[in-house]
């Protein structure tokens, strides 16, 4: 889990969830959440083998990847950007 803030200062938390499914590999996907606020924003294409791949990815990922990926679920949502 990581929290960022957007361009316009508001604070997000990049995580992994875990898709329920019979299969091994690629079960955890990316979601965005807005700090104490629901719902999430699922970007369901970005996937990791372990929740430890995904959290090792998110801590090293830029601050630019994750406000570009947040605008993509953002946009895919209806949210705006």
């Amino acid at each position: 889990m990581r929290e960022f803030e957007d361009a316009e200062g508001s604070v997000w938390v990049a995580s992994a969830r875990e898709e329920q499914t019979p299969r091994h590999h690629t079960r955890w996907y990316l979601v965005f959440q807005a700090r104490n606020q629901e719902p999430q924003l699922a970007l369901p294409e970005i996937r990791w083998q372990t929740l430890e791949t995904a959290e090792r990815t998110l801590a090293t990922m830029s601050l630019f990847e994750l406000r570009r990926r947040l605008n993509t679920a953002r946009r895919r949502s209806g949210a705006g950007v």
